[in-house]
């Protein structure tokens, strides 16, 4: 959150605040001019936290939220869904609003990168040929701050997503690539995880059906093409 008075030098301020605590959510926004709101992963009550939050805001005299939301906010898939209602309220709230749809991120194979390297296998619980458009947070990012610091983004719902829509035989090969060594695609059987209900939902609409989007509109916010899924990888090799 960019507190008012606030410059690129000014020190930076932290505070600890909790999205389910009305009174802390109050005291971290008291003095802000824009907000950057994104929600934990699968969060129970999700929708009625983001409403809550942009709410407050309003209250707060926040004058813009950036809110990262999710591609395909459409979707029934409850962490899809949940973003839907959290946009009304932004549409609805009379503030300055830039809304962020991005695309799988590029950072969720870091956790297993060493595991998938050793082992050679690149295995998701879901289909080998489902396939998604991702994206780097980075260049998320800095379109969040573009929405955050500048006006050239005001009132836009941007759906962002880097080149490609790729299946795990090609994601497996960019990284055999990269690495040096030979990786292969596996489906992980879902039974193996213990995974809650909403995430074995999106485990079951991904065995037929991924989710992809096209690098145009990401290419022009940037002024420059969005990191590659390659380059990330050759950055995770190195």
């Amino acid at each position: 959150m960019i507190l008012a008075g606030a410059t690129p030098s000014s020190n930076a301020v932290h505070t600890t605040w909790y999205l389910t605590d009305p009174a802390s959510v109050r005291a971290a926004l008291a003095g802000v001019d824009a907000a950057f709101y994104i929600a934990p992963a699968f969060l129970d009550g999700e929708a009625d936290a983001g409403v809550a939050f942009v709410h407050a805001a309003q209250r707060a005299g926040v004058g813009r939220i950036v809110f990262s939301s999710v591609i395909h906010p459409s979707l029934d898939l409850v962490n899809h869904a949940a973003k839907r209602p959290v946009e009304q309220a932004i549409y609805d709230s009379g503030m300055d609003y830039v809304i962020l749809q991005p695309a799988l991120f590029f950072q969720n194979y870091a956790a297993s990168w060493d595991r998938t390297i050793s082992s050679g296998v690149l295995a998701e619980p879901w289909a080998v040929s489902t396939r998604f458009s991702r994206v780097d947070y980075r260049d998320v990012a800095e379109v969040a701050a573009l929405g955050l610091t500048t006006d050239s983004l005001l009132g836009g719902t941007f759906e962002l997503a880097s080149a490609g829509q790729l299946d795990r035989h090609e994601v497996a090969a960019l990284i055999a690539e990269a690495s040096g060594r030979p990786v292969r695609a596996e489906r992980l059987d879902p039974d193996d995880i213990d995974a809650s209900a909403p995430l074995r939902a999106m485990f079951e609409h991904y065995d037929h059906s991924g989710i992809v989007s096209s690098p145009i509109t990401l290419t022009a916010v940037l002024g420059r093409e969005p990191r590659s899924l390659r380059d990330y990888f050759t950055e995770l090799a190195g």
